[in-house]
């Protein structure tokens, strides 16, 4: 099996102003394509090979250039996917139960969100998860994921990537203005979906 690069579902331009379209033109194209191509040449000839993302993920012991390239495959396609022009507001019925019973509020799991992008040191992900049907948030180091060994554990369904490739052109060093900007852009129905 190999792993090809999904098309968005949108320009790159769609989701002005709040990521910019050259950002997002060389985030998917170049980063994406380069995590892509890297997979399907570690997992070659390998017992990987015809296991699906999710599967190779969450094998132990991972060597290094499948665990990050298969954790840069995994991460970003689930980026795009939950990215959309008209998004924002907040999920519907179930979800936002949920949300308010193990947080609190959705303010308050925003909140706590934000801090996890906010506060990985360098590079990493933000990560909203279902785990045993709870929901938790945490982030990860480079393009580790919550499905990976050691990490904290469930199926991601939301994730921002904040490593700089992501918003540097646009945002520079004002990582917290990139991730309040990412709240416009959240298509809850697809989030709902993995949820």
């Amino acid at each position: 099996m190999s792993f090809n690069l999904p098309d968005l579902n949108y320009n790159y331009n769609a989701l002005e102003p709040y990521f910019d379209a050259k950002t997002m033109e060389i985030h998917h194209s170049k980063h994406h394509t380069g995590y892509t191509n890297n997979l399907n040449n570690a997992i070659k000839g390998t017992k990987y090979e015809n296991m699906s993302i999710e599967e190779i993920l969450k094998s132990p012991d991972l060597p290094f250039g499948i665990r990050n390239n298969g954790g840069g495959f995994y991460n970003h396609s689930l980026f795009w996917k939950i990215l959309t022009p008209n998004g924002g507001g907040e999920p519907s019925k179930q979800l936002l139960e949920q949300i308010n019973i193990d947080f609190g509020s959705f303010e308050n799991m925003k909140m706590e969100f934000n801090k996890a992008a906010a506060t990985r040191f360098g590079s990493g992900w933000a990560w909203l998860c279902v785990n045993n049907k709870k929901l938790n948030i945490c982030s990860t180091a480079n393009q580790d994921n919550p499905l990976m060994e050691g990490q904290c554990g469930g199926t991601p369904i939301l994730g921002l990537d904040v490593w700089e490739h992501a918003y540097y052109l646009n945002y520079q060093n004002r990582r917290p203005e990139y991730i309040e900007a990412f709240w416009n852009l959240i298509n809850w129905d697809i989030v709902e979906k993995s949820y």
